[in-house]
């Protein structure tokens, strides 16, 4: 059986990207390109979820993530 989690990829200031599922906080993985960071947060998803399973923990469930950006004055000292 497989399950879907939401990643969120980020370009990393050192190159690469980092990537995250919102839904297993802590679940943190890094690639130098955006194919690496998806296949290496996949295995740590899955690792993430062997050690839940392990545990007997409740699996975590995915939830809709909404993204957008907001404007917001920049503070007097930096304009």
């Amino acid at each position: 059986m497989r399950v879907r989690f939401v990643v969120i990829l980020t370009p990393d200031e050192e190159g690469g990207y980092v990537a995250e599922c919102p839904a297993i906080p802590g679940c943190i993985s890094e690639g130098e390109t955006l194919e690496q960071a998806i296949e290496n947060i996949r295995e740590a998803i899955a690792a993430c979820l062997e050690t839940i399973v392990s545990h007997g923990w409740e699996l975590p469930k995915e939830t809709d993530v909404l993204v957008t950006t907001v404007e917001v004055p920049l503070p007097a000292v930096v304009s």
